[in-house]
């Protein structure tokens, strides 16, 4: 008889009035649950719907196409480029509580897929942004959207894996989104632009494209990041410098490696006829270790420092060729997107 068990007040006990032993993945899952719906309460308010009108004249048709997430209570909206590309006029944002609101898109930056809008009206609850180069990879992740209208949308998992890299090409130009989040929480049609949040309701990045079954992958919130939503507040786009390479990174050979006290460095794949590394004289098979004395070890290091106020500047790039280190003087140029 002392197997037996009654519900009796909060929770069951045995006949002989004590409280069985809790299964510990009964708890394990409480503690899933509640850091998940926290996240959800926290930040479902501050993710919408966005409906864009695409086309012009009587082709003009307004489509559920993605989610956004207000980053500031003066109504500017975090979402990606895609998202709104082609949008003509205002969007249309509508939340979890009925509220419906216009906004403007500010800007787009189709080379990080990051887009900027601002709302007309004030007052929105404001998701706040976190940090993605603190992740770990088996860490909880939550993404939630509002996908075509049909309320908020949340799913969880983890963050599968970390540095994958997103080839993103506007026009002539392609540039690399190095340190994508890849995770398995699922991500449904319309999450594009939706929030993925770690344990503290954080935003840690953009949810951006479907990498496969089970897989989604997402822009990361970074100090890069923060570089280019800046750039949009203030210009509504990001201008870049390039110098036309195509580039990858490589172990440094012993001996240089050795001198500069690190391992790896850029290797030049290929140059763009007539851009301003091979008006330079960079060549293949060049390795590139440092810009204006700054160590570059990964292509997403040459990219940081691209920005605009290098466009026409002279820059000094230190390059290792045939096992001698040479400088190379190189005129960056502004990329055309």
């Amino acid at each position: 008889m002392n197997d037996l068990l009654f519900l009796e007040g909060p929770g069951p006990v045995r006949a002989d009035g004590t409280a069985p032993e809790r299964d510990p993945s009964d708890e394990a899952l409480d503690a899933y649950s509640r850091v998940v719906i926290g996240v959800a309460e926290r930040l479902t308010p501050s993710v919408a719907n966005l409906r864009v009108v695409r086309g012009a004249g009587g082709n003009r048709r307004a489509l559920g196409s993605g989610s956004g997430v207000v980053i500031t209570p003066d109504g500017f909206m975090l979402t990606s480029a895609h998202v709104v590309e082609g949008a003509r006029g205002r969007v249309t944002a509508a939340f979890t509580d009925g509220r419906e609101t216009e906004a403007d898109v500010v800007g787009a930056d189709p080379l990080s897929d990051i887009a900027l809008l601002r709302s007309h009206d004030g007052g929105l609850p404001a998701a706040p942004l976190g940090d993605a180069e603190r992740l770990r990879v088996g860490q909880l992740v939550v993404a939630i959207g509002n996908p075509l209208g049909f309320g908020g949308s949340v799913t969880a998992g983890v963050v599968s894996a970390l540095g994958r890299a997103l080839p993103l090409r506007a026009g002539d130009a392609t540039r690399i989104v190095e340190n994508v989040i890849q995770t398995d929480a699922a991500l449904n049609p319309g999450n594009s632009g939706g929030a993925l949040a770690d344990g503290r309701g954080e935003v840690v990045g953009v949810n951006t494209a479907v990498a496969g079954v089970g897989l989604g992958l997402a822009v990361p919130i970074n100090a890069t990041t923060r570089l280019i939503l800046a750039a949009l507040m203030r210009d509504g786009r990001v201008r870049r410098a390039f110098i036309g390479i195509a580039g990858g990174a490589r172990p440094l050979p012993p001996r240089v490696a050795s001198e500069l006290g690190r391992s790896s460095c850029i290797e030049v794949v290929a140059v763009t006829e007539d851009g301003p590394a091979a008006r330079a004289g960079i060549r293949a098979e060049d390795m590139i270790v440092a810009l204006d004395g700054i160590p570059l070890e990964r292509v997403d290091d040459l990219q940081r420092l691209m920005t605009a106020e290098r466009i026409g500047v002279t820059t000094r790039v230190d390059v290792v060729r045939e096992g001698r280190m040479i400088v190379v003087e190189v005129v960056p140029a502004e990329l055309s997107v």
